[in-house]
């Protein structure tokens, strides 16, 4: 990998597609020459220059600006330089060629190419250089990912707050305190013939509890910001003509599904994300559940099944209308049922109650009613969703997180309580307190990058886009 980045890379850092401007952007050392061969002049560092970019025959291809960042003063802490010419995809290809082709050129009085080596970038290559330039740590780089992806305002808003590092901050205090904490503790181990006891002059139990406190503070945070980014998958499940299609309509605020009174309208998946105070849910509709000759519905309902296996909660959807029904109660008991068998405990199914709007009076199990026709009752679904996500925090106090963080927190949590045991058992345990403090400062450091395998790298950048 490491010989890997010593390449010099470039790539079209803009979005595939017609606008307004595009950005071919080239990281590297020494890109003089190849300023000079593009540009046909040097340029100035850190300024816009308005200049032609030039092909093989010193003809131009496009005229734009041309940014050149000097080492280490860049986004990925090499020599930087972005061309800024109009956004089509014909324009962005011919200077990305030209690049490729003025970087293989020598010029009169150098036997050497102008930029040995340089290729296309791969995807992330130049957030993970600004990694590994240390220009940023690893939770700050995931965030540029996280707030271009950003499907909420909260969300690109905590993403933001992560690129700055509030995140890292806060990941850092913790470091920092439990490094304190192993200091004492490899004092007392190292000098075992003093009569001073470090741990219990310096109140280690008090530092140990007081870090774990701090911990679940951050851990809920943290928590909150995987939810901001990941989301919730909730499946709306029922009989047919229960009102489902209708209910993702309401949700959503658009017709997505059509509704008709005709029943098994609805024959695979119909899915749309929407947010609630600023969390992304991903709301999707599903066959009506029942016995069925048909095969096209068949495929239908075992599509229905697969997504409700896969969901976070089930919005399992009954009809006033027809409650009183014995066979309708039944098939509904069945599917009750089943859904018990399939689905794991950490799974929320809701009962809901539609149409609410066309009975006078409601059965007394109809603790969650609704109309999704009028939207009476709608408010209180959504309150309800977000109690089920386990959202608590309001967006500004929250930073953007990925699951990989919330487990490592997870794995620090877990040291830090069988470093307390050891820690209150007697002084003999000493070398596994001493152990267990190492492995949860390990655990920290992999949410910022300072222990972080090459492999976990690689799967992290490889999901961001290409130029970035």
């Amino acid at each position: 990998m490491l010989a890997r980045h010593q390449d010099p890379i470039v790539a079209i850092a803009t979005a595939a597609g017609r606008g307004a401007v595009g950005i071919v952007r080239v990281s590297g050392k020494k890109l003089d020459r190849l300023i000079q061969a593009l540009c046909g002049r040097q340029l100035q560092a850190r300024t816009a220059t308005y200049t032609a970019f030039l092909d093989a025959a010193g003809q131009p291809i496009d005229r734009g600006l041309a940014i050149y960042f000097c080492a280490p003063h860049s986004f990925t802490g090499e020599d930087v330089l972005e061309l800024q010419a109009h956004g089509g995809p014909v324009v962005l290809q011919l200077l990305l060629a030209r690049c490729l082709q003025a970087a293989a050129q020598s010029d009169p009085g150098h036997a050497a190419p102008r930029l040995a080596g340089l290729r296309l970038a791969q995807p992330g290559e130049f957030s993970e250089r600004a990694f590994l330039n240390d220009k940023m740590d690893l939770a700050q780089a995931e965030a540029i990912a996280d707030l271009i992806d950003a499907s909420t305002e909260a969300a690109a808003r905590s993403a933001a707050r992560s690129l700055s590092g509030a995140f890292s901050q806060e990941i850092q205090r913790l470091r920092d305190a439990l490094i304190h904490l192993r200091m004492l503790v490899e004092a007392t181990l190292d000098f075992p013939e003093e009569e001073i006891d470090f741990l219990r002059q310096a109140d280690a139990h008090g530092q140990l509890s007081k870090l774990q406190q701090t911990l679940q503070a951050v851990l809920q945070r943290a928590r909150q910001g995987a939810l901001l980014r990941e989301g919730i998958k909730v499946v709306i499940a029922g009989q047919p003509n229960a009102g489902k299609s209708s209910l993702l309509n309401a949700l959503a605020g658009a017709e997505l599904a059509i509704v008709t009174p005709i029943a098994g309208t609805t024959r695979d998946k119909v899915q749309q994300t929407i947010q609630i105070e600023g969390v992304p849910l991903h709301v999707i509709d599903t066959a009506g559940l029942r016995e069925s000759e048909d095969e096209v519905e068949k495929i239908g309902i075992a599509h229905a099944w697969d997504a409700i296996e896969a969901a976070d909660a089930v919005l399992f959807l009954h009809d006033l209308t027809r409650i009183d029904a014995i066979d309708y109660r039944a098939a509904d008991a069945v599917i009750a049922q089943a859904l018990a068998q399939k689905l794991p405990a950490r799974v929320s199914v809701i009962d809901i109650w539609n149409k609410a709007d066309a009975v006078v009076a409601r059965p007394r199990e109809a603790g969650l009613a609704l109309s999704a026709k009028t939207g009476a009752g709608l408010d209180a679904l959504r309150r309800r969703l977000l109690a089920v996500a386990g959202w608590q925090s309001a967006p500004e106090g929250v930073y953007i997180a990925r699951e990989r963080h919330v487990q490592a927190l997870h794995r620090v949590a877990g040291h830090l309580l069988e470093a307390s045991a050891h820690l209150a058992a007697n002084a003999q345990l000493l070398d596994l307190l001493a152990e267990e403090l190492r492995l949860a400062q390990n655990a920290l450091s992999e949410i910022t990058g300072e222990f972080t395998s090459d492999e976990l790298l690689g799967v992290i950048f490889s999901k961001f886009c290409i130029g970035k």
